[in-house]
């Protein structure tokens, strides 16, 4: 049920997370790369600076052209500065001081063609060291170089070190992040799931039909003007489904009051009638004609006020269903007597079919079914019986054309006609409506629909038990 409400909280919280993701991981990234770039800019400038005076105060006791000895000693009263310096000194081919492996030729043609001081970091074995070369030069007015290089290799451990630190504060300040995002997700898909819930649950209300249901407004946001534009909904609804349902009851007692008003003038006229037709041989052609026709139509008046009754009392709910254990074969064959019509009607009936149900009611299906196949459909008409289970299957199926495709899904209908140029016809046009309504009172169904080999067939579904009222 919550699938959809689910649906959403999870693309809020992927979406706050992701944008903190990104705004984090953006933020963090710039403030890492301007942060190392600080911690090692800093360390390179004091690096060179000290490496720079370092030079400057020895540079002027060594001897020129110094020997190998000389320059060793120059280079070890350098790195006698800091512990973690290595320092290396070149003339001329003679090299003396520490072993500097990670020295490039880039570095060292740089020192030999500028007198400027150069710097490069190298990163080996896990570990990254910055390298400084410098040219010494002689400091008379001219500058001129001595041709005495200088090499200095600094660990950068403690640099790196902050660093690593300042990568694990951005990480634990990115995780941070994401679970403040994920609670802020959170506590919006409340403010938006609550809302559009009350919603859901409000229009199955009207879809159930408590057409009185309206939304609680608060706010002044979009959810706010949904929640009204549901109350107006509703109350529109509301207004429109009580005025149809008040025309519809009018109607309905109007149907129903014009048809018990009806019966007693078409009695007395039936009686009359009735007289009429046993002394309609003594009269002249025209006037017996005339009573004949009078006589017919009297009669199909007063079985569409019938009719019309009996569809008013199913459309008010007065319509009662009283209950008999009967055998259906046996009902059947009564029916089929009743009206005459055992010859005309072939049967396969079972020997006995028990089901609980009102003999009134089956009596008029089967009547109605059978009555129309005679008049509508070919003969022969066949009415079949079986038993299904916890149902019965009666089926009347007749030898006609069968019913066309686009009347199929009228035949049930009140009043309706396939033919629109037929304004009359032999029937109420409600015989097929009584008899879905019976069938419906008895929680069955019944269907219409073209058999294979032609003709049409109705298909009536009854429980053998009465269905448990809700």
């Amino acid at each position: 049920m919550n699938r959809p409400f689910r649906g959403l909280r999870s693309r809020l919280i992927v979406a706050f997370v992701l944008v903190a993701a990104v705004a984090a991981t953006a933020t963090g990234a710039l403030t890492l790369r301007e942060a190392r770039t600080g911690i090692l800019q800093q360390s390179q400038d004091a690096v060179i600076r000290q490496l720079r005076s370092h030079v400057g105060q020895r540079a002027p006791g060594l001897a020129f052209p110094p020997d190998r000895a000389q320059l060793r000693r120059f280079a070890a009263d350098i790195a006698a500065n800091d512990g973690s310096w290595r320092v290396l000194a070149e003339y001329r081919g003679v090299s003396a001081g520490d072993r500097l492996d990670e020295l490039t030729p880039q570095i060292r043609e740089s020192v030999a063609n500028s007198r400027a001081t150069v710097f490069q970091r190298v990163r080996a074995n896990g570990r990254t060291t910055l390298l400084v070369g410098m040219s010494v030069t002689f400091t008379d007015p001219s500058g001129t170089a001595s041709g005495v290089h200088v090499y200095l290799a600094v660990p950068q451990t403690v640099e790196q070190a902050y660093v690593d630190a300042l990568v694990t504060g951005v990480q634990r300040a990115m995780l941070g992040a994401l679970l403040l995002a994920v609670a802020l997700a959170l506590f919006a898909a409340r403010g938006v799931l609550v809302p559009v819930r009350a919603l859901r649950q409000a229009t199955r209300h009207i879809a159930e039909g408590r057409l009185d249901t309206r939304l609680a407004v608060n706010g002044s946001d979009e959810l706010a003007d949904l929640s009204h534009t549901f109350n107006e909904t509703a109350a529109a609804l509301e207004a429109s489904v009580a005025e149809l349902r008040e025309m519809e009851a009018r109607a309905r007692r109007f149907a129903a009051d014009v048809s018990h008003e009806l019966r007693t003038p078409l009695a007395a006229m039936s009686a009359v009638t009735d007289i009429l037709d046993e002394d309609a041989a003594g009269l002249d052609p025209d006037t017996a004609t005339a009573v004949r026709l009078i006589s017919a139509e009297t009669v199909k008046l007063a079985s569409l006020v019938d009719d019309l009754m009996e569809i008013s009392r199913f459309d008010a709910g007065a319509a009662q269903v009283h209950r008999d254990e009967i055998d259906l074969a046996e009902s059947i064959r009564r029916t089929l007597a009743a009206r005459g019509w055992a010859d005309a009607v072939q049967t396969q009936l079972p020997y006995t079919v028990r089901a609980d149900v009102d003999p009134r009611r089956v009596d008029v299906v089967v009547a109605n079914l059978v009555g129309n196949a005679l008049k509508h459909g070919a003969r022969p008409v066949t009415v079949r019986l079986t038993a299904a289970g916890d149902t019965a299957v009666v089926e009347v199926r007749d030898s006609g054309a069968g019913i066309p495709d686009d009347v199929l899904p009228h035949v049930f209908d009140r009043f309706y006609k396939s033919d629109s140029a037929r304004t009359r016809s032999e029937g109420s046009g409600l015989g097929l409506a009584i008899t879905a309504e019976n069938v419906r009172a008895h929680g069955g169904t019944v269907t219409a629909a073209n058999h294979p080999e032609g003709g049409a067939v109705f298909t009536v579904v009854l429980p053998l038990t009465a269905p448990e009222q809700p």
